[in-house]
């Protein structure tokens, strides 16, 4: 079996001391990206899931220990070294209680950092079942089932405590499966109204013929097949929240009727001449663009911006890529409990060893591969993908890429190397064209087995400019 390449970021604002630690490091088999300061190395760990950080304690701005708590915030299981001087060994030791793998002291010899790199991997590979404990979510990342710390949700959880207190009405637009019902649930449950019931129509599951009764209710002898009378969605919301997705389906006749229950709160079952009064709060939510449908005459204005009181927009999990992990963490957690719930229903003598249940853990190779994938069916499909991993895992505890669909680790394939984001105070232009340059030719001359030839095609260069370059970047090699 192929070893997997570990990937390391570089925290260090020595420009020279960072380029030669990070070429000896690419020598040793590590994927080596650099950062110059811990709001650049922040960035980076949002944009990949590296397997090792190795930081200097002591930073420009945010220092080494604030990188490491946002690395193992995000990645449980991820390796953080500790590089500082012998005045702040203290301060190491108090880095290791809060979760830092080891630490080196400078001036260091380059074999001092491989060793704890080292040893810590290998200590890490043999405890990877219990990493799982340090992974539990903190409820400052959620509300009400949402999960997320990227700016957007925590934009979308400051605005949903503001609006679950009013009673106006709002609508809920974002892609299949970005969780509009759940975001609908969490207003609701927020609300003075949470002591109520929640009812929830999809609009397009039903056929037309049948909405309007769903929604209004009908008397006994309406039509053919009435044979009793039934309280629609409307009467069985009262006082409470009533969730109408899919909005954008219905047709014009059921688009009137609805504009006149938001206008009046007023409305009557089928085949009744008796108006009921309803107090009900209206959540809709649709993944059409209704201003087109608006354009187009398919969808009526006055309609629109009834419903269109308090509009939120659900961000596609591929814009908020920073939360898959914490997603991740609690889907494998909710699959893991549930696994153990059907466990706990066979009869003692066939139940397997491990019955008490167990804790999942996922590689960080597994985790780039779900970081890279565009997610068409956002947390919906994210969610799916982890209970099928979960399902093929067997015996073991730790999701690999192998429980992963082909369509998930493919797509991820050519992102090897984190999305570059300019910070406002710039960066460290040629030791960043250095670096990416570096690793250009070392994967040319790994995929053609250190034929500088072929690798030099690879890469449109003359042989003789590869030659130099290779002078240039490794003068020792």
């Amino acid at each position: 079996m192929t070893e997997v390449t570990k990937h390391l970021l570089l925290v260090e604002d020595e420009a020279a001391l960072r380029q030669t630690l990070a070429e000896r490091l690419a020598e040793h088999g590590f994927d080596v990206e650099q950062a110059d300061t811990g709001e650049r190395a922040i960035e980076m760990l949002a944009d990949f899931a590296f397997d090792v950080v190795v930081t200097d304690l002591r930073l420009p701005g945010l220092d080494g220990t604030r990188v490491l708590e946002a690395a193992l915030l995000r990645y449980p299981d991820i390796i953080g070294i500790i590089v500082t001087g012998y005045g702040t060994v203290k301060d190491a030791v108090e880095a290791i209680k809060r979760g830092a793998s080891d630490f080196v002291t400078k001036p260091f010899q380059f074999d001092e950092l491989l060793h704890a790199l080292n040893s810590t991997m290998e200590q890490r590979r043999l405890k990877a079942e219990n990493a799982y404990l340090r992974s539990q979510l903190q409820e400052r990342y959620r509300f009400e089932g949402l999960i997320g710390r990227s700016p957007a949700m925590r934009e979308l959880f400051q605005l949903l405590e503001t609006v679950s207190a009013s009673a106006s009405t709002i609508l809920i637009t974002g892609e299949t499966g970005t969780g509009k019902e759940v975001v609908a649930r969490a207003i609701h449950h927020n609300s003075p109204r949470r002591a109520q019931r929640f009812v929830a129509l999809n609009c397009g599951a039903i056929p037309e013929t049948l909405l309007e009764a769903e929604l209004f209710g009908h008397v006994r002898g309406a039509f053919t097949g009435a044979i009793g009378t039934r309280q629609g969605r409307l009467e069985q919301a009262h006082k409470g929240t009533l969730f109408l997705d899919e909005v954008g389906t219905m047709s014009p006749g059921m688009q009137m009727k609805l504009l006149r229950v938001l206008q009046e709160r007023e409305f009557e079952r089928i085949g009744d001449s008796h108006t009921i009064k309803v107090d009900v709060r209206v959540v809709g939510a649709t993944n059409s663009d209704l201003l087109k449908m608006v354009a187009t005459g398919t969808f009526r204005e006055d309609l629109f911006y009834r419903l269109n009181i308090i509009p939120i927009s659900l961000p596609p999990l591929r814009d908020r890529r920073e939360d898959i992990p914490l997603l991740v963490q609690h889907f494998l957690k909710k699959f893991a409990a549930a696994e153990s719930s059907l466990r706990a229903l066979e009869p003692p003598s066939s139940r397997a060893a491990e019955s008490s249940g167990r804790a999942f853990t996922i590689s960080q190779q597994a985790m780039r591969c779900l970081m890279s994938y565009t997610w068409p069916g956002n947390v919906r499909q994210l969610e799916n993908a982890i209970e099928r991993a979960v399902a093929l895992s067997g015996g073991r505890t730790q999701i690999e890429t192998s429980d992963l669909t082909s369509e998930i680790v493919q797509a991820s394939e050519p992102a090897h190397a984190p999305v570059l984001r300019l910070p406002e105070d710039g960066i460290d232009f040629q030791s960043y064209v250095s670096g990416i340059e570096h690793e250009l030719i070392r994967r040319a001359l790994e995929k053609t087995g250190g034929n500088k030839g072929q690798a030099s095609k690879l890469l449109n260069l003359k042989r003789t400019t590869l030659v130099e370059k290779l002078k240039r970047l490794e003068p020792n090699g």
